[in-house]
């Protein structure tokens, strides 16, 4: 893997009370970003923008097996953690206040070539210890000379 790469993020959210036939529109994110090996961890860079705000957020993302972290600074804050079988609390930060989260990831699939690293999580999702969701991210996270992401 080098040091540029283009990252594909796409989460599907199925709220309380919807099911799975309902049309559950998908959110994708395609950017580019850094990618490190560190002591066997893999660490993603990016920065993300916010609709309606002038400032962003530089997201790290740490990836092993069956744990993903990802920090948010700038315009949101928080630090998730994404662990097979377990449930973690985040404080989710915003301009307009912040949010307890229940992250319950009930699976976290990582898959790593010599070029891409593939990852999906499913997890439930809980907002100031209310479920509100079971969801599912994927995030595809390709070298930048072989990637064939579309910007």
């Amino acid at each position: 893997m080098t040091k540029d790469v283009l990252i594909s993020i796409r989460g599907l959210q199925f709220m309380s009370g919807d099911s799975l036939e309902d049309d559950a529109d998908p959110v994708e994110v395609i950017t580019v970003g850094e990618h490190y090996l560190k002591n066997g961890h893999h660490y993603i860079r990016y920065d993300e923008m916010f609709e309606g705000f002038a400032d962003h957020a530089q997201n790290l993302v740490k990836i092993t097996d069956h744990v993903l972290e990802v920090r948010k600074k700038g315009v949101i804050n928080v630090h998730m953690v994404f662990e097979e079988n377990k449930k973690n609390i985040a404080y989710y930060t915003t301009p307009f206040g912040t949010m307890q989260m229940g992250i319950a990831a009930t699976r976290v699939k990582v898959q790593e070539e010599q070029d891409h690293i593939g990852v999906r999580i499913e997890y439930a999702l809980e907002i100031n210890e209310e479920h509100v969701g079971d969801c599912c991210l994927e995030m595809n996270i390709q070298s930048k000379e072989t990637g064939d992401l579309a910007l």
